[in-house]
């Protein structure tokens, strides 16, 4: 099931219908137990509607598919994003730290984003105008639950500056945590089921309307499974409304830096495409 937070009211897509309901509080939604299977028997009392009329519905608009749930991220989880992540910072010295902690026990886990500085599907997300290396970082993204269980997957983008980030990894907080620095959507996945290791996350970067980057990678490449990443989450912290988990990116655009005015577009077998035009901060 996909469920979208409309611009007015809730849309559902299962395999055999489409099915309209009300504006919904997502925090209370969010931080339910067991929500594919709940949503499923509330949403069997709303509105039928045809295809035609809930892509037209998606065309009027998307919000970011969630509530006040906090964003956080895993990084490193991918042999690419250590190799690149290493180039980017030994000159600072801290080319070992991404080495070690790829082959680590405990990931690396940091604060991404509160709900205001996420953008939705189709407006701005941001680059620094103090940062002289951008990059959007596509990457699967976790619904957990308030008891630490992965109940939905959607697309992320975690905009990174690669160049603050990289004269010291101590400046992580100010490379990734901005306004407008998240983008999640265009919908939730709703199965407790993880998705399986052939699913392929792509990126496609336009310029001027042309292709300007692109890359593609897998789900088999991520070294942590994205329940592992929860439970790490999970200890020591608690989420009452739950939470979303971006869970690291495979696919580091080489040689290339974003510039305002570009678009950006992620997308998940499964899920679908969530494309945002870059500004600048």
């Amino acid at each position: 099931m996909r469920l979208y937070k409309l611009t007015s009211g809730t849309l559902l897509e299962t395999e055999s219908e489409f099915l309209l309901g009300p504006e919904l509080d997502w925090d209370q939604l969010l931080g339910r137990e067991h929500l594919p299977r709940l949503l499923k028997s509330e949403a069997a009392h709303w509105e039928k509607i045809t295809q035609d009329e809930a892509e037209q519905l998606k065309a009027e608009g998307l919000l970011a598919p969630m509530g006040n749930q906090e964003i956080w991220a895993a990084g490193v989880t991918y042999y690419r994003s250590r190799t690149a992540r290493m180039e980017e910072s030994k000159d600072a010295g801290g080319a070992d730290f991404y080495d070690k902690v790829y082959g680590a026990d405990r990931p690396e886990l940091f604060f991404k984003a509160t709900a205001s500085r996420v953008s939705n599907p189709g407006e701005k997300v941001n680059i620094r105008k103090d940062s002289s290396w951008d990059v959007p970082e596509p990457e699967l993204t976790l619904l957990i639950s308030p008891s630490g269980k992965v109940q939905g997957f959607t697309v992320g983008n975690d905009m990174s500056s690669r160049s603050i980030e990289g004269e010291n990894p101590l400046y992580l907080p100010q490379a990734k945590v901005y306004q407008g620095c998240a983008s999640v959507g265009p919908c939730i996945l709703l199965q407790e089921e993880m998705l399986p290791d052939t699913t392929a996350i792509r990126l496609e970067i336009l310029r001027n309307g042309n292709p300007a980057a692109s890359g593609e990678t897998t789900l088999a490449q991520m070294k942590r499974k994205p329940q592992e990443l929860a439970d790490w989450l999970f200890r020591a912290n608690t989420f009452p409304i739950g939470c979303l988990m971006m869970t690291g990116t495979g696919i580091v655009p080489d040689d290339f830096t974003l510039q305002a005015g570009d678009v950006v577009k992620i997308s998940i077998d499964g899920i679908g495409t969530l494309e945002n035009p870059v500004g600048k901060i």
